[in-house]
């Protein structure tokens, strides 16, 4: 049929008033096996069992195409398991309303209403029905027709690759990959009589990016995330009490926009050293590191009263005789984790004597994983892609940068992080100037968030910026489904594209 003399497509759910036009279709389907069709109780039982799960597309008021399903708990299968298997012998017993996949157990379409697409809109429904049941994906023991042209010359396996590289023209493993459907295993003796495929099947399989797991918690992970950044102004502090009642301030404006997040910049706490100004600079930043400790449980009390989860940018922090640059995680749950820089700048092991620290790894939330780099460490992209192997969303990067030029290395560097790593990048960091503390006289920043550069997100990789050197709090939300539909769909696939066949990276 063509295009032209197409009046009415319409998807509808089988009728057992339609089988016997259904049976017609399947047997001009299937001209190879012309026995091989359902009979009246089979659709039936389907029907009964699982109504949403078995379609039908009509062109003019004509059957052109089925499809047909059921709900299996999939781990109750072995690995190579027959069609007589999953289809509990053609019973359908096997389906279960409490199961995590949708198998497929057929799709055919009428051959004079072949080439246009209709079997595109039966898997993109089948899609469709996964997502709104909340399953793991969708499987199925697909075809391979034209591998018994090869068979004697090549293994099923080969044939795959032959398909996968265009060696081998298969239509069917063809529509099936470009559906988004990924071979996973070659299974023998799949279907009894399919000679055409040498009894072999591949295994095929849609995993369901938006699945969540049941929890029996009340809470639940977001997936529509609200950061707020502090863009912190330098500026003389009389004590402590005061610089965390200025602290106190931005967090409460923050957590009062709903936010999920709130980062502080590297050193915010650095005008506390104003009164150690008159000591060598090194005892210096000792003395600031003294007041960590004290800054981290005021913190992890704001997260709990203010329902937010503090990222605490950086402050000094000496441990078995040694300074270090660390933040810290406080959860709104009462929990805290800590984070360390790993490259400490050669201003920072020249002038403090800081050391580097040794510890990286993505922390859980309740908005998903994340990953924290302080400033020069964001210039090191192996460090962020660690941290998203280990399934990190979103890299805040607290800065502390006193020139334009330093800042534009922390702010391009961040973000072609989040187009590597397909994850929202978070940069925030100081202004003003500190005439009374040696080595932080001046500052520059300007805050923003990154995202990749693709059709859902912004076409220039800034979802939100700040004012240049003013102090500001900078608010932005971030959808973290918009991330699973680029590891899957994107117009490049930076994670799953890599070569791991010629490269690998790991922690030591």
């Amino acid at each position: 049929m063509k295009t032209k003399d197409i009046e009415n497509i319409e998807l509808k759910f089988l009728d057992l008033d339609d089988y016997q036009e259904l049976k017609t279709t399947m047997i001009s389907a299937y001209t190879n096996m012309p026995d091989s069709y359902w009979k009246e109780h089979h659709i039936k039982s389907l029907i009964h069992k699982f109504p949403e799960g078995q379609v039908v597309i009509k062109i003019n008021g004509q059957l052109a195409g089925c499809a047909l399903s059921i709900i299996v708990n999939y781990d109750d299968f072995k690995e190579n398991h027959t069609y007589v298997d999953i289809t509990g012998n053609y019973s359908f017993n096997t389906h279960t309303n409490d199961g995590d996949v949708l198998y497929g157990v057929d799709v055919f379409i009428k051959p004079e209403f072949r080439g246009l697409r209709l079997g595109r809109r039966l898997y993109d429904y089948r899609k469709e029905v996964c997502e709104k049941l909340n399953l793991k994906g969708i499987a199925f023991g697909g075809r391979m027709p034209n591998y018994s042209k090869y068979s004697e010359n090549i293994s099923p396996k080969e044939y795959i690759e032959k398909v996968k590289r265009k060696e081998i023209n298969d239509p069917v493993l063809n529509f099936q990959i470009s559906n988004d459907f990924h071979p996973t295993r070659v299974m023998n003796g799949y279907l009894e009589g399919d000679r055409d495929s040498g009894d072999f099947a591949i295994l095929m399989e849609w995993d369901n990016i938006y699945y969540k797991k049941p929890s029996k918690k009340a809470a639940t992970k977001k997936k529509n995330v609200r950061l707020g950044l502090i863009q912190w102004q330098m500026r003389p502090y009389k004590d402590l009490d005061e610089l965390l009642n200025q602290a106190e301030y931005f967090i409460d404006a923050v957590a009062g926009y709903r936010s999920d997040f709130v980062l502080f910049p590297e050193f915010f706490n650095a005008p506390l050293m104003a009164k150690d100004n008159h000591l060598s600079t090194p005892d210096a930043i000792r003395e600031l590191a003294k007041h960590t400790a004290a800054i981290v449980q005021k913190f992890s009390e704001f997260s709990i009263s203010y329902n937010i989860n503090i990222i605490s940018g950086s402050m000094p922090e000496m441990k078995d005789g040694r300074l270090y640059n660390v933040g810290y995680l406080c959860r709104r749950d009462g929990s805290v984790d800590r984070y360390e820089k790993l490259h400490v700048t050669p201003d920072e092991a020249k002038v403090w004597g800081m050391q580097g620290g040794s510890q990286i790894k993505a922390f859980d939330t309740d908005c998903g994983k994340i990953g924290v780099l302080i400033c020069y460490d964001s210039e090191f992209p192996e460090l962020s892609r660690l941290l998203a192997d280990e399934g990190m969303d979103i890299l805040f990067v607290p800065f502390l940068t006193d020139t334009q030029n330093g800042y534009s290395r922390v702010r391009h560097c961040s973000q072609a992080r989040a187009i590597e790593n397909e994850c929202y990048v978070a940069i925030a960091g100081s202004v003003g100037n500190l005439p009374n503390v040696e080595n932080m006289d001046i500052q520059f920043a300007q805050s923003m968030v990154f995202t990749p550069c693709d059709f859902s997100f912004p076409t220039n990789g800034i979802k939100a910026e700040a004012t240049p050197n003013t102090e500001m709090i900078l608010i932005a939300d971030v959808d973290i489904d918009l991330l699973r539909e680029l590891n899957q769909f994107g117009a490049v696939k930076n994670l799953r594209d890599r070569r791991k066949d010629l490269f690998e990276l790991r922690k030591k």
